[in-house]
């Protein structure tokens, strides 16, 4: 499912436990709160109460929802979302990290109140509204962590933001588990109004911490920024740590505006950083991060399993979401030790492997007979693959599209590459949400009737080829880099933890590139390309293959 970018900040030079604690609950609630919203209609649009209040009647097969509907209440929310994080950068710089955030809780609010009305105008507005708020959140969370964040975890709390997304869905499948059997209104607007709680708690807390001191140095306002370090710190506003704070916030802030550009048209140009190569990598990425699949599992699960003759659809979704919660907390592990290609290949592999599996599977013992009966066997072949192939996104394209995002675009661009790469995914999110029902359901007839592909199980086929052209794009995009040296600091970093296992590289490449940063190098020295090239070239095979 979407996730959101890692932060651009530096963090607070605070060894506060305080901080920490209250900088990781905001965490869980920011991710929460996204993670639950787009876990939750996945399982409302199964609910008979829901579908006899928007759907249509078919005397063949009772209450539905047409697959023109179906696609639109699913994926409007991510066009909301696509908006929301194209606005977020110039929302948090005009408006403040904290308060851009408030507003955006006001703003998903608004859309989660339109949501509890019974028509369907209104509740489609609704999830546009509500998405608009959550792409939002989605970017500014992790902004204003990363700015405020104690140094030493600040990656451990960004980093549990993108668990607490999973978290966020398991909670909306708990609790769409313990309200699907009523018999009225209250079965989908349960789901739908916890989701105020959310952003209550998120505003409360917002309104509670200070605003980010680099967002306040940027705007000149030192006085306020001293005061805020001062609480993030635990420490008087005018003690010598607070001043050594602010001048090194400073001095970065200084060093970001020479890099820096002010057009969306410089991240696509081909200049030194090749700046054009880098954001389309991680348009791309985020675009693959889509094409896996992993979102018809989230958002057309439960309907899925519902039609493939499982008795109840909504346990199947608790253990798909508790499987993808576990795994992230593995995969968030496995980073830093097996490499960030090395897990992209990986993933990609052991979910391409699965849904042929289920695909397979599905199109022979796993169909429905004529009599309606089952065999229960296949079923359990089915979902077990489901959740191996859940297991392998989590620890994989998961986590590692977010991190790798945010590592591979300079300074100059980095804040306008990172929200284009963030829209990528929402836009494929909508695109591939609006696109599935067309593939998956049956065709119906009559005035409303909808021709559609009709194939069920077998667009686990689709997903399978999908991620073929994952398992391409890694090494393909490792080999580019290299061969036209297409290079940062961080990309040396990046690539010598897969190319080389050797710690002594791979230590020599860190203290190198430490040094550079000190200086304000934004491409790698003479030092760092020889370090590298003098191994690269003789593990080559082993670099495309993992």
């Amino acid at each position: 499912m979407g996730g959101g970018p890692g932060g651009i900040g530096a963090g607070v030079d605070s060894k506060s436990l305080f901080w920490a604690i209250v900088m990781s609950a905001f965490a869980a609630f920011g991710g929460i709160l996204f993670g639950y919203d787009t876990g939750t209609i996945g399982g409302v649009i199964a609910m008979s109460d829901w579908l006899e209040t928007f759907g249509k009647y078919d005397s063949s097969i009772g209450w539905y929802l047409p697959t023109n509907e179906s696609s639109l209440v699913v994926s409007i929310l991510s066009a909301g979302t696509f908006f929301g994080a194209l606005l977020s950068y110039p929302m948090g710089d005009v408006v403040g990290r904290k308060w851009g955030i408030v507003s955006a809780c006001g703003i998903f609010v608004l859309g989660v109140g339109l949501q509890m009305d019974t028509k369907w105008a209104t509740f489609i507005v609704g999830r546009v509204i509500a998405g608009l708020g959550v792409g939002i959140v989605s970017c500014l969370v992790p902004m204003y962590q990363s700015e405020c964040a104690p140094k030493g975890i600040r990656g451990l709390i960004v980093g549990l933001y993108q668990l607490a997304i999973t978290i966020g869905a398991l909670l909306a499948a708990i609790v769409l588990n313990s309200t699907k059997d009523r018999n009225n209104h209250s079965s989908w607007r349960t789901p739908i109004a916890v989701q105020f709680a959310w952003a209550a708690i998120l505003t409360f807390g917002m309104i509670c911490l200070p605003e980010s001191p680099r967002y306040l140095l940027l705007k000149g306002r030192t006085d306020a920024a001293r005061v805020a370090l001062g609480r993030l710190m635990t420490v008087p506003a005018d003690s010598e740590e607070v001043d050594k704070e602010c001048r090194d916030i400073s001095d970065a802030l200084a060093v970001e505006r020479v890099h820096s550009s002010g057009s969306y048209r410089d991240c696509f140009r081909n200049n030194k950083d090749r700046n054009g190569f880098r954001t389309w990598t991680g348009i791309l990425l985020q675009g693959w991060q889509q094409l896996t699949g992993i979102n018809f599992i989230f958002y057309y699960g439960t309907t899925f399993f519902k039609a493939s003759g499982i008795s109840n659809p909504f346990i199947i979704t608790i253990i798909a979401d508790v499987v993808n919660t576990a795994m992230t907390i593995v995969g968030v592990q496995l980073i830093d030790r097996l490499g960030r290609r090395r897990l992209l290949l990986i993933g990609a592999a052991g979910m391409c492997f699965c849904e042929f599996i289920v695909a397979i599977v599905g199109v022979t013992a796993g169909n429905i007979q004529a009599d309606g009966s089952v065999n229960l066997a296949a079923q359990c072949v089915l979902i077990a693959f489901v959740c191996v192939y859940i297991a392998f996104f989590a620890t994989s394209w998961g986590p590692v599209g977010w991190v790798v995002t945010g590592e591979i675009f300079p300074l100059s661009v980095r804040a306008k590459s990172m929200s284009l790469a963030v829209a990528s995914n929402w836009l494929w999110n909508f695109g591939i949400g609006y696109a599935t029902p067309y593939l998956v359901d049956k065709s119906t007839t009559g005035i409303n009737g909808v021709k559609t592909a009709n194939l069920g199980v077998k667009v686990f086929f689709i997903w399978g080829g999908t991620c073929v052209g994952c398992f391409v794009f890694a090494p393909a995009v490792c080999f580019v880099w290299v061969f036209f040296w297409v290079l940062s600091l961080s990309d040396l970093v990046f690539l010598a933890s897969i190319v080389v296992s050797s710690e002594a590289f791979n230590r020599e490449l860190l203290k190198l590139k430490e040094n550079e940063e000190v200086a304000g190098v934004s491409t790698p020295s003479s030092g760092s390309v020889r370090l590298f090239s003098s191994t690269v070239f003789f593990r080559m095979p082993l670099m495309l293959m993992g």
